[in-house]
């Protein structure tokens, strides 16, 4: 009451000092980040390095074996299993130059150092593996499933290019990757080389070929069973079945001069070298094609040091925008979790006006008119200024987690103004049937502050009891504890605001709306 009744005296120094608090909120908005959702830590880490095309088979397994030895020196490191190439499946479309490792850790708690998070270990692993071409890119395993199954981008943040040559998709990707090197924040950046595979081939001489009696399809099926190999039977393991495949060794076709001189038996029973009916070459062709909306692709994968994705793409947007022309015909999109953040930013911006539309409809009905809801409403900023603050000073950015608690908070906060401002109306109701109507402007100011006096256990009551559910979860450091600390934030700090703002300053703008009422 004495604090309240020293407000009243001042309302328009409480009502200044109100918007000043409000306008603080500027500050750590300028400063927090944003993010789709926060990371969450599946207990493992998923490895998925990328290098450059046209990698033979022998040198991916020596890199993978390399890099799978360097993890398990880890003390975290529970067991290391990579993988390289791909299935016999169309629901694996990895290259041979697309690397996986699933890593599996320890129980924090036979860790040398328990207090590591798991990003800080991510980046002593990225910084143990250094190979010349290899572009590291660390993340969670189902997280990393989910992001390649709705956009096809692995990494946090993917830029996409499209246009009709490939030869030009690939120049553009190039340009674009060593822009994207050199911006703050970058990790890794990785460009599709959309012409980068190299092929073998062979062009066969068909007037040669007749000459010895050859036809097409016999050469080709000499190339086909010789070099490419042909699976001829399948032998049976118990319940396991493995195809037997024949071809030449490794000694008769490893190099150009080796594969020209491969025989190929002709009708007369004679057998000529593989040159003297066809022409070999080496060739770049594109290692696999990429579209989406009909048009060929290029994807540029971007792995960054933080979890401020949207202002890592403000800035690097403005690099690329500065560095990199792009031709008629082509055009560049931003995906990744960056594409998730633009989709959740649109269903949010019906959300928060729906979400504030209910509440005031609800409002009204209780009330039956329209300025107590309005002042009511006011709470909801109130609530910003703790629940902002909070989320700064934790570190968090803002993310899907943290609207869900601002959202929580608006109903909250209304719950609270609804508490106050009901009994400022019951208590102004009974002074106009005690006076007969003749109420002033003094008597109205003395009942607002009897009022809200009479209400601050139950409003306490209210707040300390939200509080104190949220405050164990905010303490939490389970599995899941990343997303719930980011919901409870703005709750709790807000819960705080609200609780001093609502008691007030709250009541002494509700004062000026009855005065001008009774006038």
């Amino acid at each position: 009451a004495p604090l309240l009744g020293l407000a009243m005296r001042h309302r328009a120094a409480t009502i200044l000092i109100a918007l000043l608090l409000l306008g603080s909120t500027a500050w750590p908005l300028a400063r927090v980040g944003s993010e789709f959702m926060p990371p969450l830590d599946e207990g493992d880490i998923l490895y998925m390095p990328t290098t450059f095309p046209g990698l033979s088979i022998t040198k991916a397994r020596e890199l993978l074996q390399q890099t799978d030895r360097i993890l398990a020196t880890f003390p975290e490191v529970q067991s290391v299993f990579g993988k390289a190439g791909r299935a016999e499946t169309a629901t694996d479309p990895a290259p041979l130059s697309m690397f996986e490792t699933t890593i599996r850790l320890k129980p924090r708690e036979q860790w040398p150092d328990p207090s590591k998070s798991t990003r800080e270990l991510m980046d002593e692993m990225d910084r143990a593996i250094r190979f010349p071409g290899l572009a590291n890119s660390w993340t969670m395993p189902i997280k990393t499933r989910l992001d390649m199954l709705s956009t096809g981008i692995k990494t946090p943040v993917g830029i996409k290019l499209s246009g009709p040559d490939l030869a030009v998709l690939q120049g553009l990707s190039e340009q674009i990757e060593g822009v994207l090197k050199q911006a703050p924040g970058t990790l890794s950046a990785f460009g599709d080389r959309a012409v980068g595979g190299y092929y073998l081939d062979f062009d066969v001489d068909r007037e040669q070929a007749a000459r010895y009696g050859l036809t097409v399809g016999a050469i080709q099926d000499v190339i086909r069973t010789a070099i490419g190999g042909m699976n001829v039977t399948e032998t049976i393991e118990g319940l396991e079945r493995y195809p037997v495949n024949v071809r030449y060794p490794r000694g008769l076709r490893e190099d150009l001069e080796t594969l020209q001189r491969v025989l190929i038996p002709t009708p007369t029973g004679k057998q000529v070298p593989l040159a003297m009916v066809a022409s070999i070459s080496y060739e770049r062709g594109p290692p696999v094609i990429k579209s989406e909306g009909a048009r060929p692709n290029a994807w540029i994968y971007v792995d960054i040091d933080s979890a401020d994705i949207g202002g890592y793409v403000e800035d690097a947007q403005r690099l690329v925008a500065q560095s990199v022309d792009l031709p008629a015909g082509y055009t560049l999109s931003w995906s990744g979790q960056y594409e998730y953040m633009q989709r959740a930013a649109q269903r949010l911006s019906v959300v928060g006006p729906v979400t504030i539309g209910l509440i005031l409809v609800l409002l009204y009905l209780h009330f039956r008119n329209v300025v107590t809801p309005l002042v009511v409403l006011l709470a909801v900023p109130f609530g910003l200024i703790g629940g902002l603050w909070l989320v700064y000073i934790n570190g968090y950015n803002l993310s899907v987690a943290v609207a869900v608690g601002f959202i929580a908070l608006a109903g909250l906060a209304a719950e609270i103004g609804v508490l106050v401002l009901s009994f400022i109306d019951v208590e102004v109701a009974a002074l106009r049937r005690e006076r007969d109507g003749a109420v002033t402007a003094s008597l109205v100011r003395e009942r607002v502050v009897y009022a809200t006096s009479r209400r601050v256990r139950p409003v306490v009551m209210t707040v300390v009891s939200t509080m104190a559910g949220l405050a164990p979860i905010m303490l939490s450091h389970g599995t899941g504890s990343d997303v719930t600390h980011r919901i409870a934030a703005p709750m709790l700090g807000g819960m705080l605001s609200v609780l001093v703002l609502t008691l007030l300053v709250l009541p002494v703008i509700y004062s000026l709306v009855l005065e001008r009422r009774e006038r």
